[in-house]
């Protein structure tokens, strides 16, 4: 006799009932092995136990379920590792950190700073600075560098770089000066780019034979150049310097790709309004300091992750920020210099280090990887 669906899931209740009453006894003897591991120093991860018990339970489970058995059990021992890593915690630097700075959440970030960005007059980075504070004084400097060793020097307290564009992706120069000089970020912006193809008065598309601006602009308008094959692409230091450079050269074959903001204040007129790949053009700039702090409304934490060579170990790292329920908002892999085929990870997730066991995951997941750089936990203007 056939059962109807209730019945069935009837059923499925009373499997589930004893299934968390195991699971639950289960999890009190990865208590017993936690002791065990602290008492003798042994490691949480053993992967030679985990791989002969996911044989021997898929086998057990038939051809049909073998490799849901195995997800399962991975997943199964994804969270008993956590559960070990939890009782053997020790406090470790980047912990300590994380709580001095969640006991002293600022309340707000100043109106008024002398903050440092790449560019001159017009650039975007211009733009940005202004969302971010109210009153700002700006130093303009020449490179990525320059506004991180502006900062390290104290000639100001903040600098504002872009980090990621929409279309480009993410701006890795900048991550890897955030882990040479050990900064944070203290604040984001989602800047909408609208690029236009500027050039002096009387100029016409069809003269143009050179075009100049940052490399990120550059590659945000790979379409035009495809169309226009005989256009040589020239990176300069930043968007609104090549809107300078344009307007005081004395070539009549040269444009550049900047705001709407540059054809006004070089004296500029528009050839195109329409040179981006994309209408919907955004880049992500951040604001950064020396110090971690974080300030009342952080809603977003960025990391940088180097997981081991070996099968699984980006899969464990993932599998605890998802049994915390945390949306992860970006997740980008960069090829390690120097190592072949390892991979550096750029992740971005919605969470607060108020939050004691975002804490807890911050410093397991520091635990389980090869390296992790906290970046900051700050709030993202749109």
């Amino acid at each position: 006799m056939e059962m109807n669906l209730q019945e069935i899931r009837q059923k499925l209740d009373s499997i589930d009932d004893q299934m968390i009453d195991l699971f639950s006894q289960r999890m009190n003897l990865v208590l017993d092995v936690a002791a065990y591991k602290k008492e003798n120093g042994l490691p949480i991860l053993d992967s030679g136990r985990e791989r002969d018990i996911v044989n021997r339970v898929s086998l057990a489970a038939g051809e049909d379920l073998e490799h849901y058995a195995k997800l399962l059990y991975q997943t199964l021992f994804s969270v008993s590792r956590a559960y070990q890593a939890q009782q053997l915690r020790q406090e470790s630097t980047l912990l300590r950190d994380l709580e001095r700075a969640a006991q002293n959440v600022q309340e707000k970030m100043p109106e008024r700073a002398l903050v440092a960005c790449q560019g001159t007059e017009g650039a975007y980075s211009q733009k940005a600075t202004e969302r971010m504070f109210a009153f700002p004084t700006i130093l303009y400097m020449n490179t990525f560098n320059d506004v991180f060793n502006a900062v390290e020097k104290g000639m100001c307290p903040f600098g504002v770089l872009p980090i990621e564009n929409s279309t480009a992706g993410s701006v890795t120069q900048v991550y890897d000066l955030m882990e040479k000089h050990h900064f944070h970020i203290v604040k984001a912006a989602r800047q909408k780019v609208d690029h236009r193809l500027l050039a002096k008065p009387g100029v016409k598309l069809s003269d143009i034979r050179e075009v100049v601006s940052h490399e990120q602009a550059l590659r945000q308008c790979s379409g035009f150049f495809a169309t226009h094959p005989n256009i040589k692409a020239t990176p300069m230091e930043n968007t609104a310097v090549a809107a300078s450079f344009a307007a005081q050269s004395e070539r009549k074959d040269i444009a550049a790709i900047a705001s709407q903001e540059c054809e006004a204040l070089y004296g500029l007129e528009t050839l195109s309004d329409a040179v981006s790949d994309t209408g919907n053009n955004f880049t992500r700039f951040i604001c950064i300091a020396k110090d971690l702090t974080v300030y009342d409304g952080a809603d977003k934490i960025s990391l940088m992750l180097s997981a081991a060579h070996r099968p699984g170990s980006l899969y464990r790292l993932l599998s605890h920020i998802s049994v915390m329920g945390l949306n992860l908002t970006k997740l980008e892999s960069r090829p390690i210099p120097g190592k072949d085929f390892e991979f550096r990870f750029f992740f971005d997730i919605e969470a607060s280090i108020l939050n004691p066991a975002v804490r807890s995951l911050l410093d397991q997941l520091r635990q389980e990887a090869d390296q992790l750089v906290f970046l900051g936990n700050y709030k993202e203007m749109r």
